[in-house]
């Protein structure tokens, strides 16, 4: 069993919906808190780790029971800036 520390309940949902929603879940999380994503659409098995390995968090595991799926996703650091003007050093 895989503990986390949210849950977010995409079942019912379909492309891109699931994705979306794990974006902005994950987005308001704390590094390194764990991420359960409950769905019913088989496409999240192949959308969720490919979206991990785009952004930089960590698919930790897939739980198959019948047409549910739970997905984990951990939180990492991002080394990706989002805002490019985010990069440039702030003058003293």
């Amino acid at each position: 069993l895989i503990s986390f520390d949210e849950t977010l309940d995409c079942t019912g949902l379909y492309c891109p919906l699931p994705i979306i929603k794990t974006a902005i879940k994950i987005k308001n999380m704390r590094y390194g808190e764990v991420l359960e994503i409950l769905a019913t659409d088989k496409g999240v098995k192949e959308d969720i780790p490919a979206w991990c390995k785009s952004t930089k968090n960590i698919f930790i595991g897939l739980e198959e029971e019948h047409e549910n799926l739970r997905l984990y996703v951990k939180k990492a650091k991002s080394k990706v800036v989002a805002n490019p003007r985010d990069a440039i050093p702030k003058q003293k």
